[in-house]
């Protein structure tokens, strides 16, 4: 079982942990400190060694952030984690205050800090959020410090060792481009652009970009190491030894240097005199500050790794299939077993996403899962980043919805899919909100766009039936997938907010609308797709993109109203269901197949 259910931290840890933390600052001649969740590696799930705010604090939301000065601490947290602060927190020691308002900066500003000496450690910022700290540092009338010795890193007397998994080679048959191919590819990039070097921060580029995988995170194959390719194509590579093996050597070749990650600072140091591409969206202030004082030329780019890696070439989009079909009948299996033993009522949230695990695991070829589970039932649905645990653990009751996102790790591809799905008899509310969600889904599944669209320009067709209904979702309509790489990735996004970077062949995103009744129910309907070659429409006049979808599982029938379907929509549901059964029927047998097909005859 990879799952946990059992959330660590709690007020206990705030008592313990905050005291030896002010020494530390004393120590230093610091009045306070700013702590981020994000660690030095930008990473969504953080090893246990980084979880420096749910060590002082004992909050163990995926986000979040915490000043902690001599004589007050405060602590910061978005809606997904209202109770849960409130509730690992110690309210004598910390006062709780909300994203995104007034968020970190904003409620520093507000505050009389006069004279007032506040630390940050630059390599878990990025260079914007420290420049926009220093703005409200300076209106509260303190002054940054940024510490090269990190106070809790100092008070922190039985952190965890850091991760050690063995970097492993990613088979090129699942990689499709040979390592040496992308880094000459990226080199010519840079060249193009007069730039000598660039510094690869992130995990999962490094890890696309030499076509290795790692084991130091949990829910993502990466290694934790550093990066510096030249516009040459060779590449200096930094990992700790300990991870280094002979067969990783051999893969690496000639044209990749191997060193130790403690003589980063030394390979930076060789960079002086140069033009080098750092994106300050995933690398640190430290990485800037570095640069300036070796005397290098820091360029602020995107990362050049991040667009290619979005772009799934052939043997990708393959791999990213055939994990999804298997993917599909275990989740079909799961939702077999929800429909049939899990209707009395009994089932919990927990036994529900033990179940489905179960149903991977029993096919072979699970790496992990490729994010904790999402296992929702009537009201805790209705928190679209709710995470089960003990404590928060319900029953699936009859008259209620069950909301289950999840997916797994393949070495071929990575799967993310949510359905919901009626525990007896579904109300006309339920049934009416959960159609207005498909045929937002549907109309993203179905749209042609030209060149040049984004995310952006897409994000109203999955919330268009809503908003004619009054109503609408506070997250993301869709995110860039990796392939056995993480499960959220950019740079491309379906958003309200703006996103600049069109949506091009090769590229996976995520097509989830919902709808969440606060207190009753949530509904989300989230299959994986990806972005089809542009080919012309019979009398028109310009090449159009599409998506081809790459998730296969019944949609839940017992909550389609068709009266307010069109009969367009109608045709997608039936031919959407025809893939469905067409894909996976092979796969399974007996009463399983048998309720497949009933669930994907025309409606």
């Amino acid at each position: 079982m990879r799952q946990t259910f059992d959330i660590k931290g709690g007020p206990q840890d705030g008592r313990a942990h905050l005291p030896p933390v002010r020494d530390q600052l004393k120590a230093q001649g610091l009045d306070g400190l700013y702590v981020p969740h994000e660690d030095e590696y930008q990473n969504e799930y953080l090893p246990d060694a980084n979880e420096r705010l749910a060590w002082v604090s004992g909050f163990t939301g995926s986000f979040g952030s915490a000043f902690v000065f001599t004589d007050r601490a405060v602590i910061f947290a978005d809606g997904r984690y209202t109770i849960q602060v409130a509730d690992q927190t110690d309210p004598d020691l910390w006062e709780i205050q909300n994203v995104p308002e007034p968020g970190p900066f904003g409620w520093l500003k507000s505050q009389d800090m006069s004279g007032k000496k506040i630390g940050y450690d630059p390599k878990l910022m990025s260079p914007n959020d420290v420049s926009a700290m220093e703005s409200a540092a300076k209106m509260a009338g303190a002054e940054l410090v940024a510490v090269s010795d990190n106070p809790i890193d100092l008070a922190w007397e039985d952190r965890p060792e850091q991760p050690s998994a063995q970097v492993v080679v990613h088979d090129v048959k699942y990689a499709g481009v040979a390592h040496d191919e992308k880094r000459q590819q990226i080199g010519k990039d840079l060249k193009a652009e007069k730039l000598d070097a660039a510094i690869i921060t992130s995990p999962a580029s490094i890890a696309w970009a030499f076509n290795i995988r790692g084991g130091d995170v949990s829910c993502t194959p990466l290694p934790l190491g550093r990066a510096i390719l030249f516009a040459d194509g060779s590449a200096e590579l930094y990992l700790d030894e300990v991870k280094v093996s002979d067969a990783l050597r051999q893969h690496l070749g000639n044209s990749v240097t191997l060193r130790p990650l403690s003589d980063l600072e030394e390979g930076l140091a060789g960079l002086k005199g140069k033009s080098v591409s750092v994106d300050p969206d995933v690398a640190s202030a430290w990485f800037f500050d570095k640069l300036e004082q070796v005397g290098a030329r820091a360029v602020r780019q995107r990362d050049p790794v991040a667009l290619p890696k979005a772009c799934k070439n052939e043997a990708e989009l393959a791999g990213t299939s055939a994990a999804h079909i298997r993917d599909g009948i275990a989740l079909t299996r799961f939702l077999h077993w929800l429909d049939t033993e899990a209707q009395n009522g009994d089932v919990t949230e927990i036994d529900a996403a033990i179940k489905l695990e179960e149903f991977r695991e029993s096919l072979g070829g699970l790496d992990d899962l490729s994010f904790p589970t999402i296992s929702g039932a009537g009201p805790n649905g209705a928190l679209p980043h709710y995470r089960v645990s003990t404590a928060s653990n319900r029953k699936l009751e009859r008259g209620s919805l069950y909301l289950v996102d999840s997916g797994g790790q393949y070495l071929d591809g990575t799967t993310d899919v949510t359905r919901t799905v009626p525990i007896g008899d579904p109300s006309a509310d339920m049934r009416r909100h959960y159609t207005l969600v498909l045929k937002g889904h549907i109309a993203l599944a179905a749209v042609r766009f030209p060149h040049g669209t984004t995310g952006t320009h897409l994000d109203v067709l999955a919330r268009h039936a809503l908003w004619q209904a009054g109503l609408d979702y506070q997250h993301g309509t869709g995110h860039g997938v990796g392939v056995y790489l993480g499960v959220h990735e950019g740079p491309q996004r379906i958003a309200k907010a703006w996103n600049a970077i069109p949506l091009v062949e090769g590229m996976i995103v995520s097509n989830e609308p919902g709808y969440y009744r606060a207190g009753q129910y949530g509904i989300r309907i989230e299959n994986l797709q990806y972005v089809t070659p542009a080919s012309q429409i019979e009398g028109g006049e310009l090449d159009m993109y599409g998506f081809e979808c790459l998730t296969f599982a019944p949609l839940a029938r017992d909550l389609i109203d068709l009266t307010l379907l069109t009969e367009e929509e109608r045709a997608w549901v039936d031919a959407y269901h025809a893939q469905v059964y067409e894909h996976l029927a092979d796969g399974l047998d007996g009463d399983v197949k048998d309720w497949l097909r009933a669930a994907c005859m025309p409606l």
